[in-house]
């Protein structure tokens, strides 16, 4: 996957998500199901336009999922850019995040400042 440039924010890339460290993954103590929160940027591919890739977070993943941003023109041929704020219990983000993983989408997170806002 593409860097992304660290120093005009704090998000870091994920390059693979099933190989990051188990610090980097958002849970709850004890993997119990009480509610989570974690912020992340994805740069969803072109490809994937006519896909419902962010409704696919919640009808199949049950997060409730909070815009800060996006950047996706109408009838565009470029990626979507977006930063979400994803709700759910560890194992749904963890879940969704793998799934966004799987489709190559660029994931950024940002877990030490979640209410930085950097666009």
């Amino acid at each position: 996957m593409l860097a992304h440039n660290t120093t005009e924010s704090q998000f870091e890339a994920i390059d693979d998500f099933h190989k990051t460290q188990e610090s980097d993954i958002p849970k709850s103590e004890n993997g119990d199901s009480r509610p989570t929160q974690t912020r992340i940027r994805i740069r969803v591919p072109k490809e994937y336009h006519q896909e419902p890739v962010i409704s696919n977070l919640i009808s199949e993943y049950g997060l409730t999922v909070n815009f800060n941003a996006a950047f996706l023109g109408v009838k565009t041929l470029e990626d979507g850019w977006f930063d979400l704020e994803l709700n759910g219990t560890s194992q749904q983000i963890e879940s969704a995040l793998i799934y966004l993983n799987d489709l190559d989408v660029e994931i950024w997170s940002n877990s030490n400042k979640p209410d930085e806002e950097t666009w």
